[in-house]
């Protein structure tokens, strides 16, 4: 028998709570969704373990990289003969940077997308989505070519859409989406919950900067914090698609996402 006098209670489906674990590609970019910013934060900490070694080894590596490309860059600028005036350099060089650098940035993404859900990962995880190196540099190029535009005209614009293609890379590797279909799924998901969004990095770029107080010693806990962050709130908004083992994989053990259709 049921009691008169209990108010009444409203039923909202569980995509629309903040205990929200996998959403969908579409809920995302229609805004079905929802966080708390520390219990992002603190799952993304209690995630930590069993990744430290991956991306702190694969961190180191790409720092060595960047540095290495640096020189060489530098030594191309001064043989070329470029003025300390020209623009050119400095164009040339983030052109380098973009085309070498983000398909190793997209390994440390996924890293972060799997362990959200559990899936297993491992040092090659990082280096295993060069197939998407053309798409991911398309990408790469258009957010900053558009956020450059977007600081140039009053900042804002720039800020707000340096946050909103936080997702892209992760929907071009995970959904199989098209560069700009992505950075279009990213940018509408993200805008409707951008505060959050942008707080929870905040706050996680804060807690950065102080583990780099410590001789660096806090990077180790730090920077698998910030990937976790990525994957964690790419699960949440648009969820990671079911894996399936493929035929052409399956003799190297190796896992791939199944695409996902909007």
């Amino acid at each position: 028998m049921t009691n008169p006098y209990q108010p009444p209670v409203t039923e909202i489906p569980e995509k629309f709570g903040i205990n929200t674990k996998n959403g969908t590609l579409q809920d995302g970019i229609n805004g079905n969704y929802d966080f708390l910013i520390m219990d992002v934060i603190k799952e993304s900490w209690k995630k930590t373990y069993g990744i430290k070694g991956i991306l702190v080894g694969a961190g180191f590596l790409i720092l060595i990289g960047i540095f290495a490309l640096g020189f060489i860059l530098s030594i191309l600028t001064e043989v070329l003969g470029f003025g300390a005036d020209s623009l050119m350099p400095d164009l040339i060089n983030q052109l380098v940077f973009t085309i070498v650098i983000y398909p190793f940035l997209a390994g440390m993404m996924m890293v972060g997308v799997r362990h959200a859900v559990d899936l297993d990962v491992s040092f090659s995880t990082v280096f295993g989505y060069f197939t998407y190196t053309i798409p991911i540099i398309i990408a790469a190029l258009l957010m900053s070519f558009l956020t450059s535009i977007g600081m140039f005209l009053l900042v804002i614009p720039g800020v707000y859409l340096s946050m909103a293609y936080v997702l892209t890379i992760p929907l071009i590797i995970e959904k199989n989406l098209g560069p700009w279909e992505a950075m279009e799924a990213s940018r509408k998901a993200i805008t409707h919950h951008w505060f959050k969004v942008f707080f929870t990095y905040l706050i996680m770029g804060i807690i950065y900067i102080l583990s780099i107080l410590p001789l660096g010693l806090g990077l180790i806990w730090s920077i698998p914090m910030l990937t976790n962050i990525g994957g964690i709130l790419y699960r949440i908004i648009f969820g990671v698609d079911e894996v399936q083992d493929s035929p052409s994989e399956e003799s190297n053990d190796s896992l791939s996402f199944s695409s996902m259709q909007a």
